[in-house]
């Protein structure tokens, strides 16, 4: 009696080791046959993820290259202008300061009048100054925000098969410390951003 206990606890054993076994092999087969053949999964062996350099893309991009010529263009002409009036200014306090020391004003109210003219001259220079700045700042923020929705459109336009899963920006390698080259699809990206804008001009 006994041993006919013993001999079904054994064989009850090896049941459960066996169905264990046959349990746990289905499961690792059917994880590998579903990265192999599932339905948004890569067969190559390559991940569903891609990565652009950043830098590279506004260094090669039209628009991007042109909205920065443009943005530097109004830089200068706003500099120029504020060094030519400025040169003005400088030169008309350099006569005042002249005309003071040689008492060339018929009167003292005609000298104040001269100093509070040449002073308001200077708050408008200041002003002006500040608000050339504050249209350039105005300026660069509505490129660059024309700039990141011309690339995020296209990206979603880019990706409308589902190739990739999860594209990543990438500047100066800051988010990226290593990656295979097979990722980098920046040339592609920039090749199609260029070819779409030169069709809309």
């Amino acid at each position: 009696m006994k041993n006919l206990s013993l001999i079904i606890n054994i064989v009850l054993a090896v049941a459960v080791i066996v169905l264990f076994v046959l349990v746990l092999g289905n499961k690792s087969n059917s994880v590998a046959n579903q990265s192999v053949t599932g339905k948004n999964q890569v067969t190559s062996g390559k991940l569903p993820i891609a990565y652009v350099n950043v830098d590279s893309l506004l260094l090669h991009y039209e628009f991007a290259k042109e909205s920065n010529e443009s943005l530097i263009k109004k830089q200068e002409d706003s500099r120029l202008k504020i060094n030519t009036l400025a040169r003005q200014l400088q030169n008309e306090m350099g006569d005042f300061q002249r005309k003071l020391e040689n008492n060339a004003f018929l009167s003292r109210d005609r000298a104040q009048q001269e100093q509070t003219r040449l002073q308001k001259k200077q708050q408008d220079l200041q002003e002006l100054d500040g608000s050339l700045s504050k249209q350039l700042v105005q300026v660069q923020q509505k490129m660059s925000e024309q700039l990141r929705d011309t690339i995020n459109n296209f990206m979603k336009e880019y990706n409308k098969d589902h190739k990739y899963q999860l594209i990543i920006s990438n500047t100066s390698s800051d988010n990226i410390l290593y990656a295979e080259k097979t990722y980098d699809i920046t040339a592609e990206v920039t090749k199609l951003l260029n070819e779409r804008y030169t069709a809309k001009k």
